[in-house]
């Protein structure tokens, strides 16, 4: 029997319409035209202007034969042009590829070539590292040059244009054009590449446009919200809040450079409410020289990923005016997905029950579907004891397309209907996650699994110590040992026999690190620590 509220109900003009965040600004600018959108040093930019530079762009680009499909790369520091991108680019059907600024002119020529760059937008700091890759590259894009007017340094400029220059070509009521089809890409993202080549992630307008107003509810965020932009916009498309702000009409606040008196200038100077990062930019903020720092009156929302802060960072940022969130998730899922939602009933526990809670991954995001901990042999889920370790696995609107020419690895991370992120965790009885490790992370010595996490969560609540990272080790007894990488806290001393016995006392003896390194930790962009660095390192350390 059919179905009657399928019959003659179809979809149509009038009442489907493929969902894209490119239509937030479109509103916000039509709503909201005088309202400051951007604050880069002196510039004001409102949403009126940033639409109409956001349509130039697409029509310039267009002029030039950009179509649906063509790849548009971008090396920008977290500018007014890099947000214009995150429109412009799509707004003419082309697909955004957001590039790593610390990456080397390798990896740079890989990307282009592997993406098919039609263009390229080169900030001048960067310029000499993409002239290099081009001399490498196959591809032969169209150069565009962005000179910004808050960069100090010399920089270099080579392209056939200057972007401002090319925003003035085109026209300000250029109708652009949403996707045909809302699976269709809106950016590339490319992973890390510890290991062979970087796989290139690709978004589509639907994650972009649910994961972009997940933002704004997991992060309680209002209408006219001031973002400071701490996080890398080249990471995750900055983790879709260029979108999730057009979405609130709230403001973006440029920095160039996490520096210390810029942030605190920015919290008392435009009021902001709301920033991201990894926990180095949490260690920024509070090591400010106290000349530096400024009084606020708001409680800024300040929302970390990467591992769980430690107890005394969440008391000493809750004590300078933030509320800090714990959040979780991937390249492939848009970024975060997952938060540590916390409850009121909490905050009766005693300390340590509370360090306990805090140190979760937490419960998906709204726009996600699924997330579990399964045994990937079997994809069944593993018991909610807390202590049986599984993969963590996704499933939803917000877990990436797949991997562009890579059917191979995207099958592998598809398998079984779930997208396999190769953590490992468990899962708690209250349905919160709780990571252990990376597959590659988790050290067996004497055929024992230790988490590298759960030495370090140790380690972090030594008073000396600043930073930790815990690798394997080779041994010829055991197979692999714990190797602890030191970051000692200013001021501090510790020795290797006092992390010894502090390990000892707060963990099982064979846990225990046979080696202790003092020395800054190797970290990348977005301040996550390159633990492939540290383990090479610790292949070369003599045994004991």
């Amino acid at each position: 029997m059919a179905n009657p509220y399928n019959t003659d109900l179809d979809r149509n003009p009038a009442n489907y319409q493929p969902l894209t965040p490119l239509q937030f600004l479109e509103r916000a600018a039509s709503v909201f035209p005088d309202h400051v959108a951007i604050v880069h040093g002196g510039l004001r930019r409102n949403y009126r202007d940033f639409y109409t530079r956001s349509r130039q762009l697409a029509s310039s680009l267009a002029k030039r034969g950009i179509d649906r499909g063509d790849t548009v790369s971008v090396m920008l520091a977290n500018t007014p042009a890099m947000l214009e991108c995150h429109y412009g680019v799509p707004m003419c059907g082309a697909v955004l590829n957001t590039m790593n600024t610390r990456l080397d002119a390798a990896i740079i020529a890989f990307q282009m070539d592997h993406a098919e760059t039609k263009v390229m937008i080169t900030d001048s700091e960067f310029a000499p590292t993409v002239k290099a890759a081009l001399e490498i590259a196959k591809v032969k894009p169209i150069l565009i040059d962005y000179d910004d007017p808050e960069f100090e340094g010399e920089g270099e400029t080579f392209g056939e244009t200057e972007y401002e220059e090319f925003i003035a070509a085109g026209d300000p009521e250029f109708e652009w054009f949403g996707p045909e089809d809302e699976w269709d890409a809106i950016s590339l993202n490319y992973t890390s590449g510890t290991t062979g080549n970087p796989k290139g992630v690709v978004y589509h307008h639907r994650g972009a446009y649910l994961l972009a107003q997940g933002n704004a509810l997991t992060a309680s965020m209002p209408k006219h919200a001031v973002y400071l932009w701490t996080l890398p916009m080249f990471h995750c498309n900055g983790w879709c809040f260029p979108w999730t702000l057009s979405a609130i009409s709230g403001t973006h606040v440029c920095l160039r450079q996490v520096r210390q008196k810029p942030i605190w200038d920015a919290l008392a100077d435009h009021g902001v409410t709301h920033l991201c990062g990894a926990p180095i930019v949490m260690s920024t903020i509070l090591s400010t020289a106290q000349a530096d720092k400024r009084e606020f009156d708001q409680t800024v929302e300040f929302m970390t990923a990467a591992a769980p802060p430690p107890e005394q960072v969440l008391a000493n940022m809750k004590a300078a005016g933030f509320n800090v969130t714990h959040l979780y998730g991937l390249t492939e899922t848009y970024g975060p997905a997952v938060v540590n939602d916390w409850k009121q009933e909490w905050n009766e526990l005693e300390p340590a029950a509370q360090a306990a809670r805090k140190a979760r991954q937490g419960v998906r995001y709204l726009p996600l579907d699924g997330i579990d901990v399964m045994d990937p042999a079997t994809m069944t889920p593993v018991p909610r004891d807390g202590e049986t370790i599984g993969e963590v696995m996704f499933r939803g609107n917000v877990v990436m397309k797949g991997y562009l020419k890579n059917p191979s690895a995207t099958q592998e991370a598809f398998h079984g209907g779930w997208f396999h992120s190769g953590d490992l965790g468990v899962m708690h009885e209250d349905g919160y996650i709780q990571l252990k490790d990376r597959s590659k992370d988790i050290i067996i010595s004497g055929g024992e699994n230790i988490s590298s996490i759960e030495v370090e969560d140790v380690l972090y609540k030594h008073p000396a110590v600043a930073s930790a990272a815990v690798v394997a080790m080779p041994h010829d007894k055991w197979g692999e040992t714990p190797c602890a990488f030191i970051e000692v806290a200013d001021g501090k001393e510790v020795s290797e026999a006092d992390l010894s016995d502090w390990c000892r006392q707060h963990m099982a003896h064979f846990k225990v690190p046979r080696k202790f390194v003092f020395a800054p930790l190797p970290k990348t962009s977005t301040g996550k620590i390159q633990k492939f660095v540290l383990r090479e390192q610790a292949k070369e350390l003599e045994t004991k």
